[in-house]
């Protein structure tokens, strides 16, 4: 009800954000949404901070963006899994960048095994780059935010951390776990009377991306398999609204009702709409 209630008041919003002079910092910026939401964002006069670990693509989305209008761009090479390396890299954008007033949270993997396939050390890197790297940048970038009472925290989670899915048992729950982590967080800034700081939490359900690379939907009509640059124009539509959660399609919307829902029926719809084999056939191959 509460989600219905705030699309419905997003369509005419109070006000938009103004996002010239912001200083952006996203995370997996070297392709796909990361790379999609820097090129939505740098014709509208923000300065752009580009994490990733792959230095090339970050170089290419670094022309792509300047060619869009950016003007000011700072290229990092950054291993989200490693908390070391973020805090290293953020004292370094601190220092010859400022303080971060949007830090978009982007970056993620996906292995896609069953649970008993998946090894201790792939559990642990799932959720190093999915969810302990949310936790260890917004460490790095919050108390500037909170001294101020201005900045906005925006998560990508996903579809598939409202429920758990086949083939995902690792993905689901680090991304079940950044939900959880930014309605906490969200409640302590709205307490202690830190509203200017926003939060907006992201759960597409797959896009088209290196992340979910073969990946087709077995029901398009209810769960399309967006395309990186429509998702990368909701999601800064998302922040310009200073929406709460963005969930696409909407037919994710269903995933959130579980509670209501017998798992017996999650399981038979999930055979419907041809989760499963839709997972073997992207992710079963050696």
């Amino acid at each position: 009800l509460f989600l219905i209630i705030e699309n419905i008041i997003c369509i005419f919003p109070i006000h938009k954000k103004w996002f010239a002079g912001e200083i952006v910092l996203i995370t997996g910026s070297a392709n796909g949404i990361g790379r999609q939401v820097a090129l939505k964002l740098a014709p509208l006069g923000v300065t752009l901070v580009l994490w990733d670990i792959d230095d090339e693509g970050n170089k290419e989305t670094c022309r792509l963006a300047q060619e869009n209008g950016a003007s000011r761009v700072f290229v990092y090479h950054c291993d989200c899994s490693s908390r070391e390396y973020v805090y290293e890299q953020a004292e370094k954008v601190k220092r010859e960048v400022g303080d971060v007033t949007i830090l978009i949270n982007n970056a993620g993997i996906l292995i896609g095994k069953k649970f008993c396939e998946l090894t201790d050390e792939e559990f642990e890197k799932t959720f190093r780059v999915n969810f302990f790297s949310q936790i260890w940048t917004c460490k790095a970038f919050l108390p500037a935010m909170v001294a101020r009472n201005r900045g906005h925290l925006v998560s990508t989670a996903s579809g598939a951390g409202l429920v758990g899915i086949y083939r995902a048992s690792d993905y689901c729950a680090s991304k079940s776990a950044i939900i959880a982590l930014m309605e906490a967080i969200n409640s302590e800034l709205y307490h202690e009377g830190k509203r200017g700081i926003k939060t907006t939490i992201i759960c597409p359900y797959f896009i088209s991306t290196r992340l979910s690379k073969g990946f087709k939907s077995g029901k398009p009509c209810l769960f399309p398999v967006y395309d990186p640059e429509y998702a990368a124009s909701r999601i800064v539509d998302a922040i310009k609204k200073e929406k709460f959660y963005l969930i696409m399609p909407p037919a994710v919307y269903s995933l959130g009702l579980k509670i209501f829902v017998p798992r017996k029926a999650q399981l038979l719809f999930e055979s419907y709409v041809k989760f499963p084999k839709s997972m073997d056939d992207a992710f079963g191959q050696k």
